[in-house]
């Protein structure tokens, strides 16, 4: 059961994984062209941490020893989906508010598994320069992505180029 507030929006985590170069893992969804960071909602109980965690083992293979977590957001970034993704269910969700966490990986690529779930969510994944994501995701997640990397990339050791103009 998704966990829902009284505004709409569905709590979830969202996870940018970087490698030793800084680029960011960029996942495309399974049976698709849709590009995008592992997320998932929370469930009942848990706290934002372990459904990183889980998210990260369902969806990439990826087990705590494998990452360093380097940061994540204070504030839950919130963004509104279109109205024909809306599903006229109760509670009725208009969107999803994810908790963002930046990791590094820190074991070789090929611990990468996107096929660890039964149901997986991507069925192919490539490295990525940090602010390519901005052009390249659905449209209507493209503000809270700028707003969690522009958080983040204070934090990130090697300086990279400046958010603002073309990317």
């Amino acid at each position: 059961m998704a966990l829902i507030d009284e505004e709409g929006f569905r709590a979830n985590v969202a996870i940018v994984i970087l490698n030793n170069h800084n680029k960011v893992f960029w996942g495309r969804r399974i049976n698709q062209n849709s590009w995008q960071f592992p997320q998932g909602g929370l469930n009942p109980g848990e706290t934002p941490i372990e459904a990183m965690y889980r998210e990260l083992k369902e969806e990439v293979g990826l087990m705590p020893h494998n990452v360093e977590v380097t940061a994540a957001t204070q504030m839950w970034l919130r963004y509104r989906l279109p109205r024909f993704f809306i599903r006229r269910t109760y509670p009725l969700c208009i969107g999803q508010k994810p908790k963002w966490f930046l990791l590094r990986l820190k074991s070789p690529d090929h611990v990468i598994n996107l096929d660890y779930d039964k149901k997986p969510e991507f069925d192919n994944w490539r490295w990525a320069d940090y602010w390519y994501p901005l052009e390249n995701v659905v449209f209507f997640k493209r503000y809270v992505y700028r707003q969690a990397l522009e958080y983040f990339s204070p934090i990130i050791t090697n300086r990279l180029p400046s958010c603002s103009g073309n990317h």
